[in-house]
C-alpha cells in the first residue's frame, strides 16, 4: 500500500511532485492536508497545471493548419521559414520541418520570442521528434547576385529539397516558394501562428547562429559570435576599422555607406534629415533633393528616400 500525502513530509512531497506530472486525484488529496507548507505546494502545482493547460491550448491553435490537412488525409505537411534577411554578413538560412500526423511539442514558438537556451533545447527536441528536418542556405555571393528576397526563396527551396521525406503540402511564412511541385500556402506571420513554421524558424535560427559562431574563429575581429552579422554598433565599428570581409554582403547599401563610399552631398542631406525640426522644413529639403537628384547615385537616392519617410512618420 502506497504512502499517502499526509504521511510524507513537506520536503518529501515537494521532491516527489514538483518534478513530475500530478493527477487531479493527487491534487484533491493534497487539498485535504491543512499544513501551510502543503497549501503553498498545492498553489504552486495549480499554477503549473494552469500554465500547462494554456500551453496545450496555444499549441492546439498553432496546429490548426496542419490538423485540417491531416484530417483531409495529407500525411506529410512541411512548415518552411528562413532567417538572416537583415544581417550585413553571412548566408541566409531556411529550414523545413515535417511532423508526424497528430504530433505536437510544448514550447514551440517563433524563434524571435525564445531565448538562446530555449531555442537550443527545442531544436534538439524537434530534430528527435520530427518525421523530417531539412536545412538550406544561399551564400553571400548568391545574395549579392540575386538580391536578398530571391536568395531567401532559394534557401527555402533547398530546405524543402533536403527533407528526408517528400512533403505533400507546404505551409510557408508569408511567401510562395517557386519551382516546387507540391501545393503550398503562404501564411502571414506564420512563424507566430503556425506550429510547423515556428519549428522551422527555430531550426533555421539555431543553425545559422551556430554557423556564425563557427565563422567567428576565422574572422574574430568582427565579433560574429556576439551579433551573428547583424548591424550592431560593434559590428559597424569593426567594418569602419577593418573594412568588409568575404562574409559581408557587398550589395547592401548600408555596407557601402559604412565604407565611406557615399558622396559628401549624401551625408549633408542625411544630417539635415536627422535633425529637421518641422514638416515645412522637411518639404523644403525634399524639394532640394529633387533638384539635386542628378548629383546623387541611385543607392544614395533610395537611402535618402527611406530617411525622408521615417522622418515624416515622426513629425
Amino acid at each position: 500500500m502506497g504512502v499517502g500525502p499526509r504521511k510524507l513530509s513537506i520536503e518529501q512531497l515537494r521532491a516527489e511532485l514538483l518534478g513530475a506530472p500530478v493527477s487531479a486525484r493527487k491534487l484533491r488529496e493534497l487539498r485535504l492536508d491543512r499544513r501551510q507548507g502543503v497549501r503553498t505546494l498545492v498553489a504552486q502545482l495549480e499554477r503549473r497545471a494552469a500554465a500547462e493547460r494554456r500551453e496545450r491550448i496555444r499549441i492546439r491553435r498553432m496546429r490548426r493548419g496542419e490538423s485540417a490537412l491531416w484530417r483531409a488525409g495529407v500525411r506529410y505537411v512541411a512548415g518552411v521559414d528562413e532567417v538572416g534577411v537583415g544581417p550585413l554578413a553571412g548566408p541566409v538560412v531556411a529550414a523545413a520541418v515535417v511532423f508526424f500526423a497528430g504530433d505536437s511539442l510544448a514550447g514551440v514558438d517563433d524563434s524571435k520570442r525564445l531565448d538562446p537556451d530555449s531555442r537550443t533545447m527545442l531544436a534538439a527536441a524537434i530534430r528527435s521528434r520530427a518525421a523530417g528536418v531539412g536545412v538550406g542556405s544561399a551564400s553571400v555571393e548568391e545574395i549579392d547576385q540575386l538580391n536578398i528576397y530571391h536568395a531567401g526563396l532559394l534557401a527555402m527551396r533547398r530546405a524543402v529539397e533536403a527533407l528526408p521525406v517528400v512533403p505533400e503540402y507546404l505551409l510557408v511564412d508569408a511567401r510562395t516558394v517557386p519551382d516546387l511541385p507540391m501545393p503550398q500556402r503562404a501564411m502571414v506571420r506564420g512563424d507566430e501562428t503556425c506550429f510547423s513554421i515556428a519549428a522551422a524558424s527555430i531550426i533555421a535560427k539555431t543553425y545559422r547562429d551556430q554557423l556564425m559562431m563557427d565563422l567567428d574563429c576565422r574572422y574574430p575581429q568582427y565579433g560574429f559570435r556576439r551579433h551573428k552579422g547583424y548591424a550592431t554598433e560593434e559590428h559597424q565599428a569593426a567594418i569602419r576599422r577593418y573594412g568588409p570581409c568575404v562574409l559581408h554582403r557587398q550589395s547592401y547599401a548600408f555596407l557601402q555607406e559604412l565604407r565611406g563610399q557615399y558622396s559628401p552631398q549624401f551625408y549633408i542631406f542625411k544630417e539635415r534629415l536627422t535633425t529637421i525640426p518641422s514638416a515645412a522644413a522637411l518639404r523644403a529639403v525634399v524639394q532640394e533633393l529633387k533638384e539635386d537628384a542628378a548629383s546623387l547615385s541611385e543607392p544614395e537616392r533610395r537611402k535618402l528616400k527611406l530617411l525622408v519617410a521615417r522622418r515624416e512618420a515622426l513629425l
